[in-house]
């Protein structure tokens, strides 16, 4: 598959306020993302994430290394490798709230190059793309969550660039519509060939709609893989044990100190055992207060118990 965007070993670090110490938010991330893709690019709370975004968006300088869109590259041709990307930063702030739906997508329109005479014609094929047509007169300002994060990533669409990053595209909305954005954001990939990041804390959304996910951590990648390949490695040390009586204080305390618990409800517990050998550790416990057990089967893990364990214990193998 042909790249889109490439980043090569970019670094930046930043000096900590009223101090001369230097911290170093990303070192040395390098992962490409190709033509038609759907990648999510993910990372617990100051894992460098949010940096990396906003060095591929152009917000931010590189110290080190290089990011190339489209074949440009993102510093010596800053303007034509831009014009390939659009984003959404930030949830709905690209939006003017005192404006209508509408007067939004027409000022953006012009905003963003779109010639006048196809400003109409393109407004309104978003609007039905998007489903705003009832709201095209509503101030952005009394519209629902929901409807502003549809109308963000549409005026995101405007620009018809081949990538659109979008951050956080699901965040506060409810079951519904974080279901209609997803449609909506596969719609576009598969019928206008875009390429499209994903930034998000929804590891649902992850594994409903990405092909491929980057995690990052301490300002390094530790995994670059297929959502279903990811799933498949860790699926077959995913537990879940039923029991008869609840566990003591001690034996919750060696179980949390022994192995990744996911769940843990009354006498349920969802647990991973990775080694052969665990099943026979989790026993030994279980006998110190001849706990008896109700049933245990493998179960089917989520992409965020994935997600919790690359973070938590290092790099897939």
């Amino acid at each position: 598959m042909q790249s889109i965007i490439s980043v090569n070993g970019i670094h930046k670090s930043y000096k900590k306020r009223k101090s001369k110490q230097i911290f170093t938010a990303v070192s040395d991330v390098s992962f490409e993302v190709g033509k038609g893709e759907i990648v999510g690019l993910l990372g617990p709370n100051g894992a460098g994430k949010t940096t990396t975004i906003k060095m591929i968006c152009g917000l931010l300088v590189q110290d080190q290394g290089a990011v190339t869109i489209n074949g440009f590259d993102s510093i010596k041709d800053r303007d034509k490798a831009l014009r390939h990307i659009s984003a959404v930063l930030e949830g709905n702030r690209n939006l003017y709230w005192r404006l209508t739906v509408f007067e939004n997508l027409v000022y953006f329109a012009g905003n963003r190059g779109v010639p006048k005479k196809e400003i109409r014609q393109k407004v309104e094929e978003l609007l039905s793309l998007f489903q705003l047509q009832d709201k095209k007169d509503e101030l952005v300002n009394n519209l629902s969550r929901g409807m502003q994060q549809k109308l963000a990533v549409s005026v995101a669409m405007l620009a018809d660039t081949e990538v659109v990053l979008l951050d956080e595209p699901t965040l506060g909305l409810d079951v519904e519509t974080g279901y209609e954005v997803r449609d909506l954001l596969r719609k576009i990939a598969r019928e206008q060939g875009k390429t499209i990041i994903i930034s998000t804390h929804d590891m649902p959304v992850v594994q409903d709609l990405c092909e491929r996910t980057i995690i990052i951590n301490a300002g390094k990648v530790i995994a670059d893989e297929r959502v279903d390949q990811l799933l498949r490695l860790f699926e077959t040390s995913a537990y879940r044990v039923e029991l008869k009586e609840p566990l003591t204080d001690d034996q919750q305390s060696m179980l949390s100190a022994q192995f990744p618990i996911h769940h843990w409800q009354a006498q349920t517990l969802e647990i991973n055992l990775d080694q052969e050998q665990d099943i026979f550790k989790l026993m030994d416990i279980l006998k110190q207060n001849q706990t008896p057990i109700e049933t245990i089967n493998q179960t089917e893990i989520n992409f965020e118990q994935v997600f919790r364990k690359l973070v938590n214990e290092g790099v897939a193998s």
